[in-house]
């Protein structure tokens, strides 16, 4: 689908909007490079906001007294908005778009009200309020649209990670959003969307970077622009590893398998909407916005730099058959059923003639209905507080460089991949079940 004039999108994750200062920054950065053509702006929930939340809400779910915490959300936002001189005393009203006290109040009611059970379902309408009163905020800001994308980016039921339903959402968007961005800038949410029945729903962890390709896909756009705070895609992550490297450009193929094995600039399921229109996705610096950043796109280019990338909070499950029968086909099979139903995620697999260990996100919640579908049939060996390290285009030195001094629980490779889970500096685990 073609606009009479270019669509590009920006989005700009919970750092760049961390405060006032930074939402500043944001409105200089869509004036000086969003002002030709369309912009829709994609934003995340502010500064920690996410976890701010989560922990009220395991504290609602729990039946503990969540005051404190809430008040201080509450508090930030106000103070922010107070501080860019957009709070609810001087926002004029607008038609279908909340007010920043409207919105805190709907927040506490649903504390007040949370239904018990169904714990993802709940997390879901509660976590994305983070995203609510950050749009709102810096569209006051900027003086732009406010787009509640709930409504029109349809998902399943599949709380915490809604998969779209592409036929409703493309319709849904290429009949809402045209008119809208021909009277100017929009801003929206990343991270959310909406069930046929009015649910919340959220995409994942991470996930605005896939809210922004998902418009794209849809809506045809020319480019989309992710704003970090870092140079663009770099080889490893600066606050970890020391000497990092830009890469100018980087293809859609290898920029997916860097994010298939955790590398943070990447939402996962951002590249193949982008890929399958051929949209290139350009990674610059919200620090830096006239440095040169990254290009992914459809291109050749040589072996890259070794690229770093560290998972923490692992846990490595091991299963053993209990009548020391060999690891089979149907064994695999009932241990892969039970990971999907519980929705741990593999990130690392190996097998041996009577075992088959896997390296998953550790989620005591999780890991416990695993054990209660599966300690009847194998012996389970499972250790937690651990690091998973993937070196992609690896070396001799870089191999080097990571496992010297570390105790490997396992390791793997293959031509381009080297994978190794170890134990992180403090280990409390080791259990046998």
């Amino acid at each position: 689908m073609q606009h009479p004039h270019p669509l590009r999108i920006f989005k700009f994750g919970g750092a760049s909007v961390k405060d006032a200062a930074a939402i500043r920054n944001l409105a200089r950065i869509v004036q000086e490079h969003g002002s030709s053509g369309q912009l829709l702006i994609v934003v995340s929930a502010m500064g920690k906001t996410t976890n701010a939340l989560e922990e009220v809400y395991q504290l609602a779910q729990a039946g503990q007294d969540y005051a404190a915490p809430l008040a201080a959300i509450r508090d930030f936002h106000q103070r922010v908005a107070q501080d860019l001189a957009v709070s609810d005393d001087t926002a004029a009203p607008t038609a279908g778009v909340p007010t920043l006290a409207q919105l805190l109040e709907q927040l506490q009611d649903r504390l007040a009200t949370l239904p018990t059970g169904e714990f993802d379902k709940h997390y879901d309408q509660i976590v994305s309020f983070g995203e609510l009163l950050a749009t709102l905020i810096v569209a006051r800001a900027l003086g732009a649209h406010w787009l509640n994308c709930r409504p029109l980016l349809r998902t399943d039921h599949t709380w915490r990670e809604g998969r779209i339903d592409w036929p409703t959402t493309k319709r849904n968007l290429r009949t809402t959003l045209p008119q809208v961005l021909s009277r100017g800038p929009v801003v929206t949410q990343g991270f959310l969307g909406g069930t046929a029945s009015g649910y919340t729903t959220t995409l994942g962890r991470e996930g605005s970077d896939y809210t922004a390709a998902i418009f794209a896909y849809c809506l045809g756009a020319e480019s989309v622009t992710i704003w970090k705070d870092v140079a663009g895609l770099l080889n490893a992550d600066p606050k970890i590893f020391a000497d990092t490297v830009r890469y100018p450009e980087v293809s859609y193929q290898e920029t997916i398998e860097m994010a298939y094995y955790g590398a943070s600039v990447i939402h996962p399921k951002t590249i193949k909407p982008l890929a399958v229109r051929s949209i290139p996705l350009l990674v610059k610096s919200f620090l830096d916005p006239a440095a040169e950043g990254t290009r992914i796109h459809d291109c050749r280019h040589g072996l890259l730099a070794p690229a770093f990338i560290r998972k923490t909070s692992q846990c490595l499950v091991s299963f053993e058959s209990k009548d020391l029968t060999f690891i089979s086909e149907e064994n695999l099979e009932v241990i892969f059923g039970a990971l999907a139903q519980v929705r741990l995620k593999i990130h690392l697999m190996q097998n041996s003639a009577i075992s088959f260990s896997v390296c998953t996100d550790f989620s005591a919640y999780r890991l416990e209905k695993l054990l209660e579908a599966l300690r009847g049939q194998f012996t389970i060996h499972y250790n937690t507080g651990l690091e998973l390290y993937t070196i992609k285009n690896y070396d001799a030195a870089s191999i080097r460089r990571l496992t010297q001094g570390r105790e490997l629980l396992l390791e793997q490779r293959t031509r381009q991949t080297f994978q190794f889970v170890c134990r992180a500096a403090e280990d409390t685990s080791g259990r046998l079940l």
